[in-house]
């Protein structure tokens, strides 16, 4: 493996968020501590800055703070869900690292080396669009704010003591806003940015394996049916990372796509109709367009995963198996069957399948090679099927 295969380097700066936010308490060896201080910010920011937003929901006497208030709560209410369920998960992230240390441990020459540099440049563009959703808008809220006529808060919301009167309440209640929203903005960033950064790189080991394929049974290589018992675990683990990651996700992509179908729609309405003052029309242009941007990059990766996990038959059938030996030709048969099983990311995993166990989802195609797959190992039996069952 090259020394430089490292993909849990990309998840740096997602850990040190995690440990900033009072989430990777195991990682800390002054957990006692640590755990004082993650009950004390996500009482005060996870659950209390939703929670003084909406408080005050269609009570601020006008429509236009009343329909700023609704976007930016649903958003930190949604935020913070995301981020108990994350929480609530934490410990598929060390499952899904270990997946990955193996699937990099497999990484080898200059094809699969090349896909992998190529990863960098992809997360970098995620890093970007991150960066396009969450600075304008945060901006041209400061902006909003700063330009105001009379005193007011950065978002309509309510508070324990009267800020209206007191300048010393009205700086606290503006520091607690403007630090509560930075936390909540470094929530959004690890709850919206490592799913597409995962599924990025299961595409990327999702190609890496293609390849890996296309080379068994070529001249000056080890024994062919041992690179193909090989590539079939290292497709179990991605199909096991994959599974894994789903579970991870999957709620919290549901809660995304409500709150994202929410502020489309509050955001145009509230600039075509209801606000007239100049930054506040911009603030929610810019809040509206900025709001779908979260969800792209898992989407589009989700579907590029998807998209080379249905090619893994070609993959199979690119290799030199015309002549290779029998054993070789039922095993390859069984991976192409098997792999013809369509692997899509789905929201609210856990309904789907209830669902489907009640013939309310009908079968397809793909789902009927599942049984194919079935018979075949119950033809071939277990012992000719190892790399099923035991990981190499």
């Amino acid at each position: 493996m090259d020394t430089h295969i490292n993909s849990l380097s990309y998840f740096r700066s997602h850990w040190t968020v995690w440990k900033l936010l009072g989430i990777a308490y195991k990682q800390i060896y002054w957990r006692k501590l640590y755990l004082l201080y993650s009950l004390s910010l996500n009482l005060f920011v996870t659950i209390g800055y939703p929670l003084h937003l909406g408080s005050s929901v269609f009570q601020n006497g006008n429509l236009p703070d009343d329909l700023k208030n609704l976007s930016i709560f649903a958003t930190c209410l949604a935020c913070s869900l995301k981020t108990i369920l994350y929480a609530y998960n934490f410990d598929k992230v060390q499952q899904m690292e270990q997946l990955l240390k193996k699937l990099d441990s497999r990484v080898s020459g200059t094809e699969e080396t090349l896909i992998y540099n190529q990863l960098k440049i992809q997360l970098r563009n995620i890093l970007f669009i991150v960066i396009s959703v969450y600075l304008p808008i945060g901006i041209l809220a400061e902006m909003s704010f700063i330009f105001q006529d009379t005193r007011g808060l950065l978002y309509p919301a309510r508070f324990p003591f009267d800020w209206r009167s007191s300048t010393r309440n009205y700086y606290i209640a503006h520091l607690y806003q403007i630090v509560g929203i930075g936390l909540q903005l470094f929530q959004n960033y690890v709850n919206d940015c490592y799913p597409s950064v995962m599924l990025c790189i299961i595409s990327a080991h999702t190609k890496m394996l293609y390849k890996r394929f296309e080379h068994i049974g070529s001249e000056g290589t080890e024994d062919s049916e041992t690179q193909l018992e090989a590539c079939i675990t290292d497709h179990k683990r991605l199909l096991e990372l994959f599974k894994t990651m789903e579970s991870f996700m999957s709620m919290p992509m549901l809660i995304q796509f409500t709150v994202t179908a929410l502020n489309v729609c509050v955001g145009f309405a509230a600039f075509l109709f209801f606000v007239t003052e100049p930054m506040g029309r911009t603030y929610f242009l810019f809040y509206a367009m900025g709001i779908p941007l979260q969800i792209f990059p898992t989407c589009y990766y989700g579907m590029d995963t998807e998209l080379w996990f249905g090619k893994m038959h070609y993959a199979a059938f690119s290799c030199n198996w015309t002549t290779q030996s029998r054993s070789f030709k039922k095993k390859l048969m069984l991976f192409v069957e098997c792999s013809l099983k369509q692997n899509t990311a789905m929201a609210v995993i856990g309904v789907y399948e209830k669902l489907q166990g009640a013939g309310a989802v009908p079968c397809n195609k793909r789902e009927a090679s599942n049984v194919i797959c079935e018979v075949a190992i119950a033809k071939y039996g277990h012992s000719q099927m190892q790399w099923i069952a035991n990981d190499n």
